[in-house]
């Protein structure tokens, strides 16, 4: 399932999976001690998670986007579906669980954009497959499973498999940090995925090679199509059965790297499913990520497909 010809036909996508409510809090030397207050920079908020934060910023990419996953009934699900409602998203599938509160995180950014996180995994792990309304596959060109770690393999090969059999493109990112069992733990629905978008502590962790194109060849061995892994500072790197491509990422002033993955995996999946080859489609995701990280979560800064086309290219013309 590899686009073979660039094409501008409108997109219809789903997501899957993990949703979170993001909090950031901008210019964090330290914890104050016991009860003690310091000021920062800024507090905000911000739609994110592994089929959240992947639909959002496929949304300002151009393509009509429809997100499945679970929400507490609580202020948290308001805000986040509101912060996707207002982002194009069509949000119906979002599923309000009783009893449990809205997924979370509190990630205090450092001055050099790095973000420890404190995570509350909330109503992410209440999600199952009844949870899909009958038609949710209805019409898709693509389907991506944000977290199938939440899912377990058999009912994440379940709902690949059904979306491969109707003709549509699939891929996978991860939410958790790798180990060997985790791998275990999704092995079955690696084969019915096209692209796995792990980072390379991920790949790592999963694998146990440090050497990252050995270790996204394993995974190509337990049934992968292609894995386009990200390399923080360093780019991303493609490896397919044939090839292994690199790809540098954009010098920035970097912000806040909270959800440059999630922009990763969009900008590259809108390049294959638009018609570009792996290294044009790698290099479009390092876009969106270059602008993402630039300021606080998904949604910062304003850009759409175009305003991504015309950076990516200033990189040519340097």
């Amino acid at each position: 399932m590899t686009p073979s010809s660039a094409t501008t036909a409108p997109l219809t996508i789903a997501t899957v999976g993990v949703h979170v409510l993001d909090i950031h809090v901008v210019g964090i030397d330290s914890i104050p001690a016991g009860s003690d207050g310091a000021l920062v920079e800024s507090i905000g908020f911000s739609a994110a998670g592994t089929a959240g934060g992947t639909a959002l910023v496929l949304s300002r990419l151009g393509a009509s986007v429809r997100t499945h996953g679970a929400i507490g009934g609580d202020p948290i699900g308001r805000s986040l579906t509101a912060l996707l409602d207002a982002e194009g998203v069509d949000t119906c599938g979002l599923v309000p669980k009783d009893g449990v509160q809205t997924s979370s995180s509190v990630i205090p950014v450092r001055p050099n954009g790095d973000r420890p996180a404190w995570h509350c995994i909330g109503a992410n792990a209440q999600f199952v497959l009844d949870d899909l309304a009958s038609g949710a596959l209805d019409g898709l060109d693509h389907l991506h499973l944000g977290g199938p770690e939440f899912l377990g393999g058999p009912l994440a090969a379940e709902l690949l498999g059904r979306a491969r059999d109707g003709g549509i493109t699939t891929s996978a990112d991860l939410l958790s940090g790798g180990d060997p069992g985790l791998l275990e733990w999704i092995g079955e629905a690696l084969p019915h995925l096209d692209y796995l978008l792990p980072n390379d502590e991920q790949t790592r962790g999963l694998t146990g090679s440090d050497d990252l194109e050995n270790g996204a060849r394993a995974l190509l061995g337990r049934g992968v199509g292609c894995v386009a892994l990200t390399r923080g500072a360093e780019g991303a790197l493609v490896v397919t059965a044939d090839d292994a491509i690199g790809v540098p990422a954009f010098p920035v002033d970097v912000v806040d790297t909270t959800g440059c993955g999630d922009a990763f995996s969009a900008g590259f999946l809108t390049g294959r499913l638009r018609g570009l080859d792996l290294a044009d489609s790698a290099e479009l995701g390092c876009a969106v990520a270059a602008h993402v990280a630039q300021g606080i979560g998904t949604a910062a800064n304003s850009y759409d497909r175009a305003a991504i086309e015309t950076f990516r290219q200033s990189r040519a013309a340097t």
